[in-house]
């Protein structure tokens, strides 16, 4: 069992809520616009770091990042990408490798829009935990926090952290 804490927009923001909200988690999960090679190691300090860079991120931080990320946690195929697009309407830059590599999920950022779909045509789970920094057009910065149990994706918690 391990405890997954994700975010992604952070685009250079620190809050001290993120100590408080991933303490309990074994890894985090950032899926781009990192913003600041600070933030990135902030969040290391914390826990095992799992990241990809996003369209705002620098040089240093994608050197350090890839674009996509393909890896297993428990049983379950995990692809983690910034410009992923949704069920039925994914990123033309990531369409082929994403259908090949079929995770059982599937998390991307971007859109500072939190949303949890199962794409039943795919049969994989589409997570975007929306934006926790402030830069955007979002109201609420947000985060999540689940658990990957063996094959099980479960116990998902949507944390507020405030207004923009």
């Amino acid at each position: 069992m391990l405890r997954i804490g994700l975010l992604s927009d952070t685009h250079g923001w620190w809050d001290e809520k993120y100590t408080t909200y991933f303490n309990a988690c074994d890894e985090i999960w950032h899926a781009g616009d990192i913003g600041s090679e600070e933030v990135a190691y902030k969040l290391a300090q914390l826990k095992p770091l799992r990241a990809v860079y996003g369209n705002i991120d620098g040089q240093s931080v994608r050197g350090r990042y890839p674009k996509i990320a393909c890896f297993e946690v428990e049983a379950v195929k995990v692809m983690m990408t910034h410009i992923g697009g949704y069920p039925g309407r994914y990123a033309p830059e990531i369409r082929k490798e994403l259908f090949d590599y079929a995770p059982q999920l599937f998390i991307s950022g971007h859109s500072h829009i939190l949303k949890v779909v199962y794409d039943k045509s795919r049969h994989w789970l589409h997570i975007n935990p929306g934006a926790a920094g402030k830069s955007g057009f979002h109201q609420v910065r947000t985060l999540l926090r689940f658990v990957i149990d063996g094959k099980e994706i479960k116990d998902l918690e949507v944390i507020e952290l405030g207004n923009r």
